[in-house]
C-alpha cells in the first residue's frame, strides 16, 4: 500500500485558490507569486496524494471527478488552519496586552497582590486592578469594561458567569477601650440597634451583614459613619469609639498583636464566598484564565472557613 504524506497547508491554499479563480496565473496573482511556482505546487499535491486534481488546458484548468472531493476536503482544512492561526494570534496578543480586573475593596487589598504576583511569574502580561464595590464591579464586567471581576457580595450576579474562589468570614470589631471589647458576648439585638462605621451601599461586607441580621428577624441601624474603604474603616475603628464589621483578612493582625477585639456575638456567624465574574459569551482564556486558576489554587489552599 502506498504511504502518503499530508501535503502542507500553504501548498493545499494554492490548490484551493487555483481551483476558486480557475486558472494557475489568477491564482499567482491573487497570491503573490510566480506562476511556475503555482504550479510546481499543484504538481507537488497532485504527486504526493496520488490523484490529479486538474486537467490543464489554454483556457485554465479544469477540476477532475476525483479533485471534486479532494478540494472540499482541503478546502476545510486550509479554513481550520486559518482559525487555528486566528485562535493562536489573539492568545498571545492577549498575552501582551493589559489584564483589566475589577475587584471588590477586600480582594483588591487583601488577595489580589498575591494573586498578581504569582501571575507575573508565568505571563508578561500587564494588569490594570481597578478597586471598587462588588456592585460595581457587576456593573463594570457587564458593560465590557474589565476581563474579569472580583465580588464579595452573596447576591445574584445577573447573567454573568462566575466562580467561587473562595470563602471569608467578616467578623466584629472595635478598639480595645468599646464597651463592646470586655470579652462579654454581645446579643444579636444589641448589635443590630448599634450604629456601627459601615461601607457604603453596594459594598459586599455591607449587603453580607445587613442579609444575615434580617435573615435573623432583626433590622440594623443606620451606620454611624460610611466610609469606602477596608483601610479607612480599619483607621476610623482604630481611633474612635465606634465599632465595624470587617473582614477577618483585613483584622487578623490587628486582632493577634491587640490593636483590635473580636468581639463575639451569640448567634452571629457570617461566612460569605468570594466569587471570579466574567461575561458569559466570551471563554476566559489566556491571563484572565490564568489568574482565576491562580485565585482558586491559592483559596483552596488558604485557611479554610467553614460555613
Amino acid at each position: 500500500m502506498v504511504q502518503r504524506r499530508l501535503p502542507d497547508i500553504p501548498a493545499l491554499d494554492v490548490v484551493v485558490t487555483v481551483a476558486r479563480l480557475g486558472s494557475m496565473g489568477a491564482a499567482a496573482r491573487d497570491l503573490g507569486i510566480s506562476q511556475q511556482a503555482v504550479s510546481a505546487r499543484v504538481r507537488g499535491v497532485e504527486r504526493e496524494l496520488g490523484v490529479e486534481i486538474f486537467i490543464r488546458s489554454t483556457g485554465g484548468v479544469d477540476v477532475t471527478a476525483n479533485g471534486m472531493a479532494v478540494l472540499e476536503w482541503a478546502n476545510a482544512l486550509v479554513e481550520r488552519a486559518t482559525q487555528f492561526m486566528a485562535g493562536v494570534d489573539a492568545l498571545v496578543g492577549a498575552r501582551h496586552a493589559t489584564l483589566v480586573v475589577a475587584a471588590s475593596k477586600t480582594v483588591s487589598e487583601y488577595l489580589i497582590p498575591l494573586w498578581i504576583s504569582t501571575l507575573a511569574h508565568r505571563s508578561d502580561v500587564k494588569i490594570s486592578v481597578r478597586p471598587m464595590n462588588s456592585a460595581e464591579v457587576i456593573e463594570t464586567v457587564h458593560a465590557g469594561k474589565a476581563d474579569l471581576g472580583f465580588i464579595e457580595s452573596p447576591g445574584p450576579t445577573g447573567d454573568l458567569d462566575s466562580a467561587v474562589v473562595s470563602r471569608d468570614e467578616l467578623v466584629v470589631v472595635a478598639a480595645p477601650g468599646h464597651p463592646w471589647a470586655d470579652g462579654r458576648s454581645v446579643g444579636l439585638d444589641e448589635l443590630a440597634a448599634t450604629p456601627l462605621i459601615q461601607r457604603e451601599p453596594g459594598s459586599g461586607t455591607r449587603v453580607t451583614f445587613e442579609a444575615t441580621l434580617r435573615d435573623s428577624g432583626v433590622t440594623p441601624a443606620d451606620p454611624l459613619i460610611e466610609l469606602r474603604s477596608v483601610t479607612a474603616i480599619r483607621s476610623s475603628v482604630l481611633t474612635s469609639p465606634g465599632a465595624a464589621v470587617l473582614s477577618r483578612l483585613s483584622v487578623d493582625d490587628d486582632i493577634a498583636a491587640g490593636r483590635l477585639v473580636r468581639v463575639d456575638v451569640a448567634g452571629l456567624r457570617m461566612v460569605r464566598p468570594l466569587r471570579a465574574v466574567w461575561t458569559p459569551h466570551i471563554s476566559l482564556r489566556g491571563p484572565a484564565r490564568d489568574l482565576l486558576d491562580i485565585a482558586m489554587q491559592v483559596g483552596a489552599a488558604g485557611p479554610s472557613v467553614s460555613a
